[in-house]
């Protein structure tokens, strides 16, 4: 019998597969990646587990969004086709010979769906494998007891084109701290005290600070601290922080549990409150590391001059490079010793002086410490190099370079005072190479 779906309605998965549903021609193909078909398997074992612990538990993986084609007389998916496909492939592989979807009879020629489809069912294939008879059974029936999405279903194309482009053009995308937040209030389902506490002091806290958090200092350091190059911090990238959960059985999990609360920028942490706190902490020692190291380094008016005025793209990748090396120091030795300071400093900003112009490309080949064709001074991986000090004493006795040949920036009418500054700090004024 055909399924009918109202204009909104909560339904269960077996429900939609079941529905007249159809892929109309202006549809992308199948592009989802293995990773994204993980995550969705991990948010069905997760809803299977969770069900055992509550009753008449409920999951939903996604909103689809689905217009009645009167002249076909199916539904034409307009959003969801890529979270549909992904679940049928999981029905499939759970009964090979399920035949209740008409998605079954779509021609997928396109070269990239098939591609993916076949990469994504040996990925739900392996997943599957780990499984008794039994888990598999629970697994099938949560696609009808536990699994649910949310419908909408218009019979006006253009009423689902504008329902479209108001959920993923015009309506607000969720940044990727809210979707940690999210996540991480899901692990405290058992704590509602501590879930109320964490709440209060998230919506007390400016959300601009928090993402200029992860996206200008956290992400970064971590990055480049295990030499790879940093992306702008993206929903796709929330993986990172979403720690280790609270009743991980691993031996490294049991290590970070007796360290908490005590945080390293490099090391992850127990999922939950933890991640909470973490964010409280890291923003109140980016403020006091900042306010400690500006304050000195602002009694040269000279230094607090250039740096007050100049609001250069490429100055402030450097200044963003140096905060975030101090930053990653004093979260290692918890010291702002001047000569390690001092070097972090000359390092940082001898890139600006290095370059014509200063993309972020460059200050990530920087961090790592790649410099072809000699193009920089200074080849030194620092973040790495921090992370795997033993003593801060290995910062404060690192050889930066500081003397060009010519004896000038690259730059000379923007850096060039930049340069004698920076040489001025390390007892090098009036001296060059050639001297």
């Amino acid at each position: 019998m055909p399924v009918y779906f109202n204009r909104y309605q909560i339904v269960n998965v077996e429900e939609l597969l079941q529905a007249r549903l159809s892929i109309p021609s202006y549809q992308r193909p199948y592009k989802w990646s293995i990773r994204s078909t993980s995550d969705l398997i991990s948010d069905i074992n997760n809803a299977v587990s969770e069900s055992e612990h509550y009753a008449y538990y409920k999951y939903r993986v996604g909103t689809i969004i689905l217009h009645f084609n009167e002249v076909t007389g199916s539904y034409d998916i307009v959003d969801g086709q890529q979270r549909i496909i992904s679940l049928l492939l999981i029905k499939l592989c759970l009964n090979p010979r399920y035949r209740s979807c008409s998605l079954l009879n779509s021609d997928f020629s396109s070269f990239s769906s098939q591609a993916n489809i076949h990469n994504n069912y040996r990925r739900i294939a392996e997943w599957l494998s780990t499984k008794n008879d039994s888990e598999r059974t629970r697994i099938e029936q949560a696609f009808s007891d536990i699994l649910q999405v949310v419908v909408l279903a218009v019979s006006r194309e253009s009423e689902a084109f504008q329902l479209f482009d108001s959920q993923n053009t015009r309506g607000k995308e969720l940044d990727p701290h809210d979707l940690l937040k999210a996540y991480h209030l899901r692990e405290m389902r058992q704590y509602p005290y501590e879930m109320q506490r964490a709440v209060t002091k998230w919506e007390a806290i400016n959300p601009n600070e928090i993402k200029e958090l992860f996206s200008y200092y956290l992400f970064p350091i971590l990055n480049w601290t295990y030499l790879r190059k940093s992306t702008t911090f993206t929903a796709q990238d929330i993986d990172t922080y979403k720690g280790i959960p609270e009743v991980s059985s691993y031996s490294y999990a049991a290590r970070l549990k007796k360290a908490m609360p005590a945080f390293q920028i490099s090391e992850s942490f127990i999922a939950g409150n933890n991640f909470f706190e973490m964010v409280e902490y890291y923003l109140y020692l980016l403020r006091f590391v900042k306010e400690e190291v500006y304050s000195e380094l602002y009694k040269d008016k000279e230094i607090k001059k250039l740096f007050e005025t100049n609001t250069a793209v490429g100055f402030r990748y450097a200044k963003q490079l140096f905060e975030c090396a101090v930053l990653c120091y004093y979260d290692r030795f918890r010291n702002f010793e001047p000569q390690a300071i001092n070097k972090i400093f000359t390092w940082a900003f001898m890139i600006r002086v290095d370059m014509e112009n200063l993309p972020f490309d460059t200050i990530n080949r920087y961090a790592l410490g790649i410099n072809d064709n000699n193009t920089y001074t200074n080849d030194i991986p620092m973040f790495s190099i921090i992370k795997n000090a033993r003593m801060h004493t290995e910062i404060s006795n690192l050889p930066i370079k500081v003397l060009r040949n010519p004896d000038e920036a690259k730059n000379k009418k923007n850096w060039n005072e930049l340069y004698l500054l920076i040489k001025k700090k390390n007892g090098l004024e009036g001296v060059s190479i050639n001297a």
